[in-house]
């Protein structure tokens, strides 16, 4: 790894530690932008089409105006030379950030994307299944909303923050989050999946969840092999009472929970799950 590390803002290269963004951005002030976090191996993005089609539709439902050179390969050179100059090629996390820029609340100055790209290098330990399991527990203080906006990943992470800290704080891995229903929504920084009676089940992005990448990954797969999988509504009593847990997202894959609250999870179907659809998914 070099000893100097590189951002990209807005097409240009700048050293990381440079002060960049205006104290009248809007993502700043207001959250107003979503994120894609990545995982490249070997120079190439893990998943690339499901992140930059999720990242475009995104561009959308937010109202950006996007320009003709805003383009899926060339985001994906600049990622690419941006991992090259940081000596992260082989094995990388990749955090695209994209914000509308400077103005108050009601006169955004543009609607073009602004964006920022970061590297950081991933221990290759990451690709294996984490055979300790996650401890975990709920996180009762915030309500993820269920509308238009929710499945987004936004610049807006507050219920996520609050729910790190109190995991970090109660010694827990990770958190599981509530959404408005007081169902189960999603994790800090992931999508929460549960086997029961047989079926794999997760929830509905109607239930608050970010449209995580590797979710509709493992989604795919288990179809593709006609293994019971539902997209549903998820009660805190179903995960509770659940045989097993894990999580999922694009950079680490999918790790196995042990335990919840009181209950804990066997790891059975999760290893199967992991060698055979998230190992090498690419």
């Amino acid at each position: 790894m070099h000893g100097q590390e590189y951002l990209n803002y807005n097409g240009k290269i700048f050293r990381a530690d440079k002060l960049l963004i205006s104290p009248n951005n809007r993502s700043f002030r207001y959250g107003d932008g979503f994120f894609e976090t990545m995982k490249m191996v070997n120079g190439k993005i893990a998943l690339a089409d499901y992140h930059f089609e999720r990242m475009f539709r995104s561009l959308e439902i937010l109202l950006f105006e996007k320009p003709a050179t805003f383009t899926k390969d060339a985001l994906e050179q600049a990622i690419t030379s941006l991992a090259q100059k940081n000596g992260h090629s082989r094995l990388a996390r990749v955090r695209l950030m994209i914000f509308r820029g400077d103005g108050g609340l009601h006169d955004a100055v543009s609607n073009t994307p602004e964006y920022l790209i970061q590297t950081w290098p991933l221990n290759p330990a990451i690709k294996d299944l984490n055979e300790n399991g996650l401890v975990t527990g709920i996180f009762t203080r915030a309500g993820k909303a269920c509308d238009d906006y929710s499945p987004i990943k936004s610049n807006n992470y507050l219920p996520y923050v609050m729910a790190a800290l109190w995991a970090k704080a109660a010694r827990l891995n990770d958190a599981i989050l509530l959404n408005s229903h007081g169902r189960i929504a999603d994790a800090t920084i992931a999508n929460v999946f549960i086997i029961k009676d047989g079926i794999v089940k997760t929830p509905a992005l109607a239930e608050g969840c970010v449209e995580g990448v590797m979710r509709r990954h493992l989604l795919q797969c288990l179809r593709a092999e006609n293994i019971p999988v539902e997209e549903t509504m998820i009660t805190t009593d179903d995960l509770l009472q659940a045989g097993e847990m894990f999580l999922t997202n694009s950079v680490y894959g999918l790790k196995w929970v042990k335990q919840c609250n009181d209950s804990n999870y066997v790891k059975k179907m999760s290893a199967l799950f992991h060698r055979k659809y998230i190992l090498n998914a690419g």
